[in-house]
């Protein structure tokens, strides 16, 4: 069996959690691929403290082929913190991030390998269409339509990230430190070329997905937080509109005094609740943005490695 390369040409880097069911399916999907792709390659599988069995499998891959790498992480960091770390631990001079449930399919490495060798600097597959339930796209759409309103730079709907990038974007982020790193929208703030290619995503393949809406949910807010610096602003501003529409109820509740109705406690109640609910919320969003500024000035690493299996020395 040959050696694995230490710089590749092409990584390919699959973050997992409790993935026993497809862990061992998608990396020999993903190198079948990628030998056809590319002169030489890694799979770089980052385990994220699975209860499973799929570390276990991983080692018996790492045995199996010297290009597949693994990655213990020594906690769960979370859907942001993992795979983005594992992407700057890869040394390919293009690298491949790609979920281990076949939703991201492995067939679009060969397509990603050409845009790049054509000279694209990011590749992002996009998804054409959600399968999630009506309540999950709805509020899919209204998030994506926030940010790109009040974020900072815009977001690709339907990109969760699974693209290739090249060596020098990776090289340009890694030295972002940022603790809790929104990749896709740093993609699109780095200003390296980028290239959409649409693709249908088809059904996980086995198990169930790690993602339900309070991580989702989670994901989202770290997400504005970290890529609307902007918003810092919108407090001031809904002041300012707070303050404006306290005088016109002012003037509607004297009118209704008049009138003998219920119209003006009513109007007076409702804009309590939503002024409220917006302070909250913009109040919620800057706390957010302090702590990732505090994470920051603490230098905190990524993730903390247990174990690293199949890497040059060079790259321990």
């Amino acid at each position: 069996m040959t050696s694995a390369p230490s710089s590749p040409e092409l990584s390919v880097v699959i973050p997992c959690y409790n993935e026993e069911e497809n862990v061992r399916a998608i990396c020999m999907a993903v190198i079948a691929e990628a030998e056809r792709a590319a002169s030489s390659h890694e799979v770089v599988l980052i385990d994220n403290c699975s209860t499973d069995g799929t570390r276990a499998i991983i080692r018996d891959l790492c045995l199996e082929n010297p290009t597949v790498r693994a990655i213990f992480n020594n906690r769960n960091y979370g859907q942001m913190r993992s795979p983005t770390y594992g992407i700057y631990q890869a040394s390919g001079a293009a690298v491949i991030g790609m979920g281990a449930d076949f939703q991201d399919p492995p067939a679009m490495i060969g397509t990603f390998m050409a845009q790049w060798r054509a000279g694209a600097q990011v590749v992002l597959g996009q998804r054409r269409r959600e399968r999630s339930s009506i309540l999950l796209r709805v509020v899919r759409k209204a998030g994506y339509g926030f940010l790109s309103r009040f974020g900072d730079y815009p977001v690709i709907p339907g990109a969760t990230g699974f693209g290739l990038f090249d060596r020098k974007v990776v090289d340009a982020l890694a030295r972002w430190n940022e603790p809790e790193p929104f990749f896709r929208g740093m993609l699109v703030e780095v200003g390296y070329r980028i290239v959409v290619v649409p693709f249908d995503r088809p059904p996980r393949a086995a198990g169930r997905s790690k993602n339900g809406f309070a991580s989702l949910a989670g994901f989202a807010l770290s997400a504005l937080a970290g890529s609307a610096r902007s918003m810092l602003r919108l407090p001031l501003l809904l002041a300012m509109i707070g303050g404006l529409g306290t005088i016109v109820l002012a003037l509607v509740s004297l009118v209704a005094l008049f009138l003998d109705g219920p119209t003006g406690t009513l109007a007076f109640a409702g804009l309590a609740v939503a002024s409220l609910t917006v302070v909250l919320l913009s109040i919620g969003l800057v706390a957010e943005q302090v702590r990732l500024l505090c994470e920051r000035s603490r230098n905190v690493p990524l993730v903390i490695e247990e174990e690293r299996i199949n890497f040059p020395p060079a790259v321990s």
